[in-house]
Order: C-alpha cells, then structure tokens, then sequence
C-alpha cells in the first residue's frame, strides 16, 4: 500500500499478537540505525516488518520503502532492486553504488530489506556504505541470520506462544475462515484438538496456516491425529511416514531444530497430488508475481497439459502453497526452496529453465511487437513488473542459447531504458554480442539499444560511433527498420550536439528512403519539409491542425525518426513547421495508441506554443505529455515536462506556482541522476522563464515554493502540477 511517502506491501490477511515484538521494534526503530530481524523461515518475520514499518512510517519525511531480496539469484541484481525500491532510475555513467549514496545522502526515510539471508555478505557491504554517506537512513532487515554488519542491532523472533495465550489458536481460525467463511471450531472438541494443533507446530506461523488449509479434506480432530502420528514418530531413514524431503534437505537452509517447519511442510507436499507436486516444483523458476498465463507457458509438459496446470494451480491455492491476488499468484519463499529441492531430485533444473526462458523469450517479442499498438502501456509495465525473470531468462539463454539471448536483448532493451534499467540494457547487449556472431536485424538492434542506453547516460561519443555502425550496418543489410533507428539515434545525438541541420536533413533522407505504399491502399503519409509550408513568427494549435487523414499505423522506427524531424525544425527556429509535423505525428501516433512518442510530440508542441507566446497553450500540452509519461512511469520524460510546464505556468505570471512546479521537477532531475538535461534551445528558455518567475513573486517567495515542491513525495508533486487549478 501507499503510505505517506513511499511504499510498503498490502497486508492481506489478518494480522496476529506480536504486541511485545512491535514495541522492541519501534524503540530499535527509533534509537538504533540498523536493525536486523531474524529467526528461521515461517515464523512471520516479514509479516512484522510490514506492521512495524506502517506503524513507523509517519516519523520519516522521506517515507518507508520496501525492497524484496527474495527472489534475487545473483548479488548482481542488488543494487538495481534497492535502487528501484528507492525511486532512483539512475540515467549516468556512475558507479551505481555511487548513485545510489548521493540519491539518499540527505534524505530522512526507513529502508526495508526482506529476506536478505542468502545474500549476507553483499547486503552488509552495500549497508555499511550507505548508513556512513546517508546520516537519515534508517534501515529494517529481516534475514535468518545477523548480517554481521558493524552497528547492526539485532532483534530475535520467536514462534507465537501455545500456552497461555490465544495467538497461535487465534492465527488457525482466522486462517480457517479465510479458506472456508462457514468453517470454525465450534463443534465439540474442535477449540481442544485445534489447540494442540498449535502445540505440535510449536506456534509456527506457516506451519499453522499450512495446517488450517488442510480442514477442507479433513477434520479438526482428524487433522490433529494425523499431525500427532507424523511428529511422534522417529525421523531416519527407514521411516516411511516421513516426507522423502525431509531426508534430502540440505541442513543448510533446513537445519534439524526447524524440523517442525519442514516436516509440516513435507506433511502438506504429500497432500498434495502428483500433478500439484510437480506443478509446485516448477513454479519456484518464477522469480516474480504471476498470472495464470504465465503458469501455463513456463510449467507446461509431460503429464502437466495446460488444463491440468490450471486445475493443480487452484489445489495449490486451496492449500496456501500458492497465494493469490486478484488475478496474479505467487510463492512465499519458503515454499519456494521446498519446491526447488522437489525440482532437483526430479532431475528437471534444466528442463524447467529452458522453458522458463523460452517463455520470457516469446514476452519480449509480443512486448517488442506491441510497442505501437493499443497496449503499448501493458506492456511497458509487463516488462517492468517482470524485470527478475528477463534478467533469469537472459543469463540462461546466455549459457545455453546465444542466438535466443541475442534476440531477447535487443527487443527488451529499448524498454529498459525507458524504465531507467540503463545498466543492465547496455550491460546485457554488450554481453549478448560478445557470446559469439550475430547477423542481420538483431545485431543491429543490439548495437541499437548499446547506443540509445549511452546516449541516455549522456555518453555522447560512444552513441554517436554506435549510430555510424548501426547506419553501415542497416544500409549493407538492406534493413529499413534498422535505418530509421540507427536515424533516430544519430539525429538525437546530434540535436544534443547542436547540429540541428545535419539532423534534419539525415532523418528527412531516411524516411523518404524507407516510404513504401501501405498495403490497404490508403495514400502515403503526408510528410512536412523545408518546401511543404512557408516559415511564420507566430501561430495557434489551430494553424496545427490539417483536413487530411491520418497516415497508417507506422513502426515504432519510423515514429521516432519523424520526431527527430519535429525537434530538428524547433531548434533551427521553424515553428510553424515544426508544429505541423508534431501536430501530424501526434495524430499518427493516436491511431495506433502509441504513447511515448506521443508524449514529445506533446512536449514539442508545448515548446513551440511558449516560445511563441502562447504560455496558455504550452501549459495544456506540456499537461498532456506529463500525463503520458507518467502512465509510461517515464521519470527522465516528466523530469522534461516538468521544466517546460513550470517555464508556461511562470510566463502567465505565476511566479510561486512555477516555483513548485520547478522544485518537482528538481526532485525528478535527482531522481535520474542528472542536472537538468533537455535539448540546447531548453536551457535558454528554462532560464528565462525562472527569471519571470522570480520577478513576479520575489527571491523569498520564490525560494519558499521551490523548496516545497522539492520536498514534496514526487507523486504528490506531479500530482498538483497536473492539476491546472493549483492553489498555493
């Protein structure tokens, strides 16, 4: 859920006891900078942290973020997920460690990590060096065992109590509810034989829910006879009534004083089917929340045909194996290392993995192909939401098919950057071409993404020598897709480079080149040049607008290689022009519900409308790109809108408004990692208008406002510059 600021996960289920526990945590939360929460899996240290960071959270300026280390598999992948967890969408060359101590060095939050166990050594490292450049970090582990770092405060779970207080009875009926609103234990001897449920699991919260969700097959009572046979019997290796997996469990994740987990564990594994054994073996690949879809593609095979995962999913569901969430699923990680044990004594690592990977293969394609369609903003967010099962797949097919990975790193890559994965965009293509020869279009992707993900680093060099290769390349290959990106790319680097004309004129070359007929028959799509229409100082939207149809729905190549035209024609002063071609190509990319492009197509308008002098106009553009970008969760595209807003709302006069707008905007320029970037003409116009701005309301005034909207949550700062009504 929201908090104040930040985020921290929903609680979906009741919460309880933990009284004493909550106040330890809420003195060590208040006197001490590090505190680790640790006891052994299941007994709800995750569950407290939430309840603890909610109930500190209002005591933080800066708010309680969450960070979930659970389904991390590579220390790699550390960094990026704090960042993420943080806000931070590091858009530089830095080291990100780096980036990441600057971004909290004066903030005043709670970090919390979960499930940091099995990555110890690197969260320890990270830790110290940010709890030394970062004086109001606060940080909440929670881990099995201490992280071992200097100042670590440590606060030891223990298992809810059985005797003498009604917790852990508590706990089985309320999870008994929740499976069944008509189930309780109100027949005779129910309360008695659910209480000693609770002692036989020794107050162990998953092991109680576990044991609640096995009522449906049986009864209180029978379910306390058939737990009381399991746990009074010996555990060797002749004993037949235990779970073969208690006897192959590495005593280094289930060390024998847990063997009340893992036996009820065992004990729900073998309620299980066969089918809803295996189902639960190969969901523990996913790394991330899942929908049924999902479930099918990576799960599918021999006796698991896709109706029956479906049907072993639900028996998953009714057990607790598997939790769901309106339509999304996923494993306690817990569960998950069970099942993983199941997976390697099947023999099937290998075969999972391959499937795991082909079916995030076949993601990144319709995501690639759906990029100009109508859910061009599903899939933006799939790929986001999924960013641990890429990164899983991509260093699979790495190892086992290079040709699979290349692809794959190409048609994420683009995403990635978008999303701010800037590092891990160009780190996997560069890997990708380095595992050996790659021909045609996917190597011009790739060498693509490395030069869009430099550029956006604002490594102007390296994107420029990769849009020359990218441009040889496509011309050898006869690749017109590949032309108008490789055209995209060295006219952006170029309009950065203040050579406005040579961008111009390249991407005016290329797109006549790349013009074919469409297919249907309709007429080619209108182009505006240098002879279409003659130069005029002013205008309205309206001169903008034309009678003629709309053009085909295009490729993503070809939107973008029309907006280098767009931004071309505004930076060498040719306003009209260049409204009309941003006015066209906005409509062109409406057609086919494309919202990046379309979002500078807004922020060309709102630029030509201001430098115009139509500040009304450019705030109502400038409006619509930031609604756009933040659908997109584009935080380098609002940190843009942002400053063209603030320069439309401060050339109407609204000194303080454009203040705060400013001062948002400032926050989003943090966020990213950079001082404030945009194309040259910008940096002219933002200046200006500040000086109006500063004018009409004084320094102090002015001063006041920008710092409140440079404090403000982002959120709530893009949230009240959207609104044209803001009041201050």
């Amino acid at each position: 859920m929201m908090t104040k600021v930040g985020f921290l996960p929903e609680e979906t289920s009741s919460f309880v006891g933990r009284r004493a526990e909550l106040a330890r945590l809420d003195t060590a939360l208040t006197t001490r900078r590090m505190t680790t929460l640790i006891g052994p899996g299941g007994v709800g240290k995750t569950r407290l942290a939430v309840r603890a960071a909610r109930a500190a959270a209002d005591r933080y300026p800066d708010g309680a973020w969450w960070a979930d280390l659970s389904p991390l598999y590579d220390d790699a992948l550390l960094l990026p997920t704090v960042s993420d967890a943080v806000g931070l969408a590091d858009h530089t060359l830095r080291m990100p460690v780096e980036a990441l101590c600057e971004w909290l060095s004066d903030k005043n939050l709670l970090l919390v990590l979960d499930s940091a166990e099995h990555l110890r050594g690197p969260c320890s490292h990270l830790l110290a060096e940010l709890i030394t450049t970062s004086p109001g970090l606060t940080v909440l582990v929670t881990s099995r065992q201490p992280l071992g770092t200097r100042g670590e405060h440590v606060v030891r779970i223990q298992p809810l109590p059985v005797d003498g207080a009604p917790d852990a009875l508590q706990l089985f009926e309320d999870r008994l509810r929740a499976g069944d609103p008509r189930a309780g234990l109100d027949a005779p001897g129910d309360r008695a034989a659910a209480a000693d449920i609770c002692r036989r699991l020794e107050g162990i919260p998953l092991a109680i829910e576990l044991a609640a969700a096995g009522i449906g097959r049986h009864t209180v009572a029978q379910l306390a006879t058939r737990i009381g046979t399991r746990f009074d019997a010996p555990v060797d290796a002749e004993d037949l009534t235990a779970s073969r997996l208690d006897l192959l469990a590495d005593d280094s994740l289930w060390p024998r004083r847990h063997r009340t987990l893992r036996t009820t564990i065992g004990w729900s594994h073998e309620l299980c089917t066969p089918l809803e054994r295996l189902l639960w073996a190969r969901l523990t690949l996913l790394r991330t929340d899942f929908d049924e879809e999902v479930a099918r593609e990576v799960c599918t095979g021999g006796p698991l045909t896709p109706q029956e995962v479906d049907r072993a999913l639900q028996g998953l569901v009714a057990q607790s194996v598997v939790q769901r969430d309106g339509t999304r699923y996923r494993m306690l990680d817990t569960l998950r290392e069970y099942g993983r044990m199941w997976l390697r004594e099947l023999g099937e690592e290998r075969a999972a993995a391959d499937r795991h990977a082909r079916s995030f293969l076949g993601l990144a394609r319709r995501a690639h192909d759906g990029w100009t369609g109508p859910d061009q903003v599903s899939w933006y967010h799939t790929i986001a939401d999924t960013h641990l099962d890429l990164c899983a797949a991509l260093d699979h097919l790495l190892a086992h098919d290079v040709a699979g990975a290349q692809e794959m790193a190409g048609r994420v890559g683009f995403f990635w950057a978008c999303c701010g994965h800037l590092s891990e965009a160009r780190g996997y293509a560069q890997r990708a071409l380095d595992a050996g020869p790659v021909e045609g279009p996917h190597r011009t992707r790739l060498q693509w993404v490395l030069g869009v993900a430099a550029l956006l680093q604002g490594d102007f060099a390296t994107a420029e020598k990769y849009g020359a290769l990218c441009t040889a390349i496509a011309l050898y290959d006869h690749d017109d897709e590949g032309m108008l990106g490789a055209t995209y790319l060295s006219g952006l680097t170029q309009l950065m480079n203040g050579e406005p004309a040579a961008a111009l004129e390249a991407a005016e070359r290329v797109l006549r080149m790349t013009e074919t007929a469409p297919s249907d028959g309709a007429s080619p799509e209108p182009r505006t040049t240098a002879a279409d229409t003659s130069e005029a100082a002013g205008g309205s939207d309206a001169d903008f607008d034309s009678d003629s149809d709309p053009a085909p729905v295009e490729s993503a190549h070809r939107l973008r290689c029309r907006l280098i035209t767009v931004f071309a024609l505004t930076a060498l002063g040719r306003l009209t022009e260049s409204g009309r071609a941003a006015a066209t190509l906005r409509r062109s990319c409406e057609l086919g519900g494309e919202y990046w492009t379309r979002s500078y197509a807004d922020y060309q308008l709102a630029l030509i409308a201001l430098l115009q002098g139509r500040p009304e106009d450019s705030a109502t553009h400038a409006r619509a790109m930031l609604a756009g970008k933040h659908r997109l969760r584009d935080s380098f595209g609002i940190a843009l809108g942002l400053d063209i807003l603030a320069a439309a709302i401060a050339a109407q006069g609204a000194g303080a408004q454009a203040a705060r707008v400013y001062g948002t905007g400032h926050a989003y320029w943090r966020m990213v990692g950079h001082p404030q970037r945009g194309t040259p003409e910008l940096g002219a116009v933002r200046e200006t208008c500040e000086l109006q701005a500063r004018a009409a309301v004084g320094d102090a005034a002015y001063q006041r406002a920008f710092e409140r909207g440079q404090a403000d949550n982002a959120e709530v700062g893009l949230a009240a510059a959207l609104h044209s009504g803001l009041q201050l």
